[in-house]
């Protein structure tokens, strides 16, 4: 039975990847952390479901950065799974349902933007924190239910102990895995990127609108940034992935080309603290004052260690000079 490779390109790139994980990892694991505390500071003062629904978000970058040295070892080894078995499906189900929670998360936070220009009113007095968990909770089981087909498809061309005969993990598919894996694809690309960036796009065209009427200029250029960088992280991170997928199912394989566009995927990780950043005047001063306690800690901690030293070397001074007066 015929079999359809994904690594045509990975005996001699593999360090590639290597690369743009480490460098997703390196750069997006401090980045969404401090994101991560910031929201949590946001959510204890005043709970708000665009804060829940971003807190989710950043929660769900944070577990793709964490498994990604999983991701940076199978690339330092060639592309062969060299870890246990049990962590191949584990992970690579982590992965893919991280990568689209992000667009799923970034549709329900394009709602609640738009509602609080549309009808500021009623969303300044309706906080919904209930309601953005219910949504969280809904995006996470669509997100997971999905991707277990990484789970279908390792487990069905492999033991339970093993990864399949080459030693690759999600790479290389037997045909009958295929039949299976291509419709699933297909229905992620509409349901899980297609649906979501039409929500999103109807949202910020229809909240653009309504800011053009009577916004403040400073107010509208913020707005189209936030619109823009949103649209730009959709298209670039995830379209070029999600049609692999449609030009997967039309030519009946998997796109030798689809792993240089997961990348972009990765790299999303790396890109939303920064669209959180330019989106909101309060997540820019809960941003810098981050920093400003971070750096007064790393001050202190050098002052104190410079006292320490100083101590320690005084104290072998005297001790240098008590035995010389000996």
């Amino acid at each position: 039975m015929g079999t359809n490779s994904e690594q045509s390109f990975f005996p001699s790139h593999h360090w590639l990847y290597f690369t743009v994980y480490l460098f997703a990892f390196l750069v997006g694991l401090p980045l969404n952390l401090m994101a991560f505390v910031i929201f949590v500071g946001k959510l204890r003062r005043r709970p708000v479901a665009v804060d829940v629904l971003l807190l989710n978000l950043t929660l769900s970058d944070l577990i793709l950065l964490l498994f990604l040295p999983f991701r940076m070892v199978e690339a330092a080894n060639g592309m062969q799974w060299p870890l246990p078995f049990f962590l191949c499906p584990f992970s690579g189900f982590l992965f893919f349902t991280t990568i689209y929670l992000t667009s799923l998360f970034l549709a329900a936070v394009s709602i609640e933007r738009f509602l609080s220009v549309a009808y500021p009113l009623w969303y300044k007095n309706r906080p919904r924190p209930g309601q953005a968990v219910l949504v969280s909770v809904a995006c996470w089981l669509l997100a997971a239910s999905h991707c277990s087909v990484v789970y279908v498809i390792e487990l069905s061309g492999a033991s339970s102990k093993s990864p399949a005969a080459n030693g690759t993990c999600y790479l290389q598919f037997q045909e009958y895995q295929l039949a299976i894996l291509l419709p699933v694809r297909l229905e992620m690309a509409v349901v899980l990127f297609g649906v979501p960036l039409l929500i999103t796009s109807c949202c910020y065209s229809r909240l653009l609108w309504i800011l053009s009427k009577g916004a403040s200029q400073h107010r509208r250029k913020r707005v189209a940034g936030l619109v823009a960088a949103t649209l730009l992280n959709f298209l670039v991170c995830f379209g070029p992935y999600n049609v692999s997928h449609v030009v997967g199912y039309v030519q009946g394989e998997s796109p030798a080309w689809r792993g240089y566009v997961l990348l972009l995927s990765t790299l999303n990780s790396c890109i939303d603290p920064f669209v959180y950043y330019c989106s909101s005047s309060g997540f820019q001063a809960d941003f810098q004052g981050l920093l400003r306690r971070l750096a007064g800690a790393w001050s202190l901690y050098r002052q104190e260690r410079s006292v320490e030293l100083t101590v320690t070397r005084e104290s072998k001074e005297q001790e240098l000079s008590k035995v010389e007066s000996r």
